[in-house]
C-alpha cells in the first residue's frame, strides 16, 4: 500500500480550507439577507428635555436683607410672604413726605376758612374811624367855605380844608376795600393752588410708599422655591433677583428636531414620550410651540450627495397628565 505524497496531502489541506472559508462567505451573506429582509429598522430616537416656569422674585426697594421667611425645595402658595427688605432711607423718605402733606393740608385749611375774625373786626374799626375822619373833614370844609364866601377867611385856608376832605374820604373808601378784602378771604385762584399742593404732597406720600410695600415680598402665584441669591444682612439693589420660583404646574418638554422630521410632530398634534428617570414611564404630550432655531442650527449636507440642508426647530409639547415628579432637566424621549 503506496503513502501519500507530500504535496498531495497540502493540495487537501488547502481545498478543505477553501471549502471552510466559502461556507463561512456564504452563512455570512445568508445571515446579512435574513437581516435586511425580517429585522425591523430602528426607531429614530429624539432626546429632549423637562422644563418649567421660573419666577424671579424681585423689588424696587433697595435696602438691606433682614429675614428670609422660605428655604430652597419649600413650597408656597400664591401671597405668601417671602423676605423682608429694610431701607431706612425710605422710612425717612416717608417721614419727609408726610410732613410735607401735613403742611400742605394746614395751609389749604387756612385758605379754605378765609381771614380770622380779628382781622376783620380791625378793618372795620379802621372803616369806623375813617367814616369819623370824613363826617369831622366835611363839617370843616363847609365852615370854611362859608366864611370864605363872606370874606372871612382867605381862599388858601379853603383849599386846604378842601384837600383835608379829599383824603379823608380816600382813606374812607380805603379802608371799605381792605374790609371787603377781609370779608371775601383767599382769591380763588389762591384757594385752588392750595388745593394743588395738597394734592403733590399726596402723591409724593404715596410714591414712598408703594417702595416701601415691596419690603415685604409676597409669591406672586404658587410654586417651589428654586434658588435664593442673597443672604440675611446682605444689601440689595433697586429690581435685584431675591430669590426664583418654579411654577410646577406649569411644566413642558422641549426637543430640538431636525426638519425633515417634523412631520411626525405637527403643531397641535399628540406624541407619546418616555422619561427615564421616572421608571421609564411613557405619557402622552400635547404640542403647542415650534420654532427655527435660525441659521446656526442649520445641518449641513454635502451637495454632490443631492441631500440640502436641514433647519433644526424648537419643538415645546406639554404632558397630558399631572406628573409632581418630573423635574426641570429630566431626559425626556420620543420613539419616532
Amino acid at each position: 500500500m503506496s503513502t501519500p505524497t507530500p504535496s498531495t496531502q497540502e493540495q487537501k489541506e488547502n481545498k478543505a480550507l477553501l471549502v471552510a472559508l466559502s461556507v463561512v462567505v456564504i452563512a455570512s451573506i445568508v445571515l446579512a439577507i435574513i437581516g435586511f429582509v425580517f429585522l425591523n429598522k430602528p426607531a429614530d430616537i429624539i432626546e429632549g428635555q423637562a422644563d418649567a416656569t421660573s419666577v424671579r422674585i424681585s423689588g424696587k426697594l433697595p435696602g438691606r436683607v433682614m429675614d428670609i421667611y422660605v428655604s430652597e425645595g419649600d413650597m408656597v402658595r400664591a401671597g405668601d410672604t417671602l423676605v423682608h427688605i429694610h431701607s431706612s432711607l425710605a422710612e425717612a423718605k416717608l417721614m419727609q413726605a408726610e410732613g410735607m402733606e401735613t403742611v400742605a393740608r394746614t395751609q389749604d385749611r387756612k385758605v379754605d376758612a378765609g381771614t380770622r375774625i380779628q382781622i376783620i373786626n380791625s378793618a372795620r374799626n379802621l372803616v369806623t374811624q375813617a367814616e369819623a375822619a370824613v363826617t369831622i373833614a366835611r363839617k370843616t370844609y363847609d365852615r370854611l367855605q362859608n366864611l370864605y364866601d363872606e370874606g372871612v377867611v382867605s381862599e388858601q385856608k379853603r383849599d386846604e380844608a378842601k384837600a383835608a376832605y379829599d383824603a379823608a374820604v380816600a382813606g374812607h373808601n380805603a379802608a371799605k376795600s381792605q374790609l371787603e378784602l377781609a370779608i371775601a378771604g383767599a382769591q380763588k385762584e389762591d384757594k385752588e393752588s392750595a388745593a394743588a399742593m395738597v394734592n403733590v404732597a399726596k402723591g409724593g406720600v404715596a410714591e414712598v410708599q408703594s417702595v416701601l410695600e415691596d419690603q415685604y415680598l409676597l409669591a406672586p402665584c404658587d410654586g417651589q422655591i428654586d434658588q435664593i441669591y442673597p443672604e440675611v444682612s446682605e444689601l440689595v439693589m433697586l429690581g435685584a433677583p431675591i430669590m426664583s420660583l418654579l411654577k410646577t404646574q406649569d411644566k413642558w418638554v422641549t426637543f430640538n428636531v431636525r426638519e425633515d422630521l417634523l412631520k411626525d410632530m405637527p403643531l397641535g398634534g399628540e406624541i407619546e414620550v418616555m422619561i427615564p428617570a421616572l421608571d421609564k414611564k411613557k405619557v402622552k404630550a400635547k404640542i403647542y410651540y415650534s420654532r427655527d432655531l435660525g441659521s446656526y442650527a442649520t445641518w449641513q449636507a454635502t451637495k454632490a450627495t443631492g441631500q440640502w440642508d436641514s433647519k433644526t426647530f424648537e419643538i415645546k409639547a406639554r404632558p397630558l397628565e399631572d406628573l409632581p415628579e418630573l423635574r426641570p432637566g429630566m431626559t425626556v424621549v420620543y420613539f419616532k
